[in-house]
């Protein structure tokens, strides 16, 4: 682990409980190495945003956070990375378990082909979140109403979810990676497949759901970063260059390279 990233891992830990704690991690795809010695910890009730240019690794990190890179053949994940404590990558842990633990909302809305009630039901359903029908419609109710769909959707829940606009399909997403009560959420490019309103729309639900939530958000946006995040970290061609207090590195970055990209000139 690189200065930087030691300095980035300590500060951190002055700025409360650490959710997971991340370190060395080294990914591999194949024979070509696409992350080199992360660590880092991210804080609980936070938002932390990844920045940084196309290819350099930030989304590669966070499917590390809940094991989606299982699903990439020939893909290698080294190093450690704890949730509550809890190797995530230990082979007593069932991944599936695991992702409803670490929730995630994709770059573009992907709703089942299903109504809009039995996306949100689908998961408390297979988990065995409900006690009864009672206890899952409540559930449905209370996480479209988190993710601030519920006003605009509550006389047509029986209505394909794939019918409702871009915007609408994300936060139909969030509301059914909610509904499984995760300890965090991870959120790759949320809003880049959106317009301008339903962006906005995000940004904000993102603010409220940080009082309950932790929450991880890939962007290419720098603007976004500073909107939305309390800490951001940078990477740079497979490495963690730095991370920090969201301001300070907007406004002061100890690193030239975080300057560079800050600053536009380069990425």
């Amino acid at each position: 682990m690189d200065a930087a990233t030691r300095t980035g891992t300590a500060n951190a830990a002055q700025n409360g409980r650490a959710i997971f704690e991340c370190r060395d991690v080294r990914v591999f795809y194949g024979e070509k190495q696409a992350l080199f010695d992360v660590g880092m910890d991210i804080m609980e009730h936070r938002v932390t945003a990844f920045i940084g240019p196309s290819g350099c690794g930030k989304s590669t990190f966070l499917r590390c956070l809940n094991r989606m890179n299982d699903i990439i053949d020939g893909c290698r994940v080294e190093g450690s990375i704890r949730l509550h404590g809890m190797d995530v990558y230990s082979r007593e842990v069932d991944p599936v378990h695991l992702r409803a633990r670490v929730g995630m909302v994709f770059q573009k809305p992907n709703p089942f082909p299903k109504s809009i009630y039995d996306n949100v039901a689908y998961g408390p359903r297979i988990h065995g979140l409900a006690r009864d029908r009672t206890d899952l419609e409540e559930i449905v109710h209370t996480s479209l109403e988190k993710a601030g769909l519920l006003k605009e959707v509550k006389d047509r829940l029986d209505s394909p979810g794939t019918g409702l606009s871009g915007g609408q399909q994300q936060r139909l997403c969030i509301a059914r990676a909610i509904a499984v009560s995760p300890d965090i959420i991870l959120m790759d490019e949320p809003c880049s497949a959106l317009d301008p309103i339903a962006t906005a729309h995000i940004e904000e639900l993102i603010d409220g759901l940080s009082e309950n939530y932790t929450i991880v958000i890939v962007t290419h946006n720098m603007q976004q970063a500073a909107r939305v995040s309390q800490r951001t970290a940078f990477f740079h061609i497979g490495e963690l260059v730095e991370y920090s207090d969201t301001e300070e590195i907007f406004t002061s970055p100890s690193d030239e390279r975080t300057q560079g990209y800050i600053t536009g000139r380069f990425g």
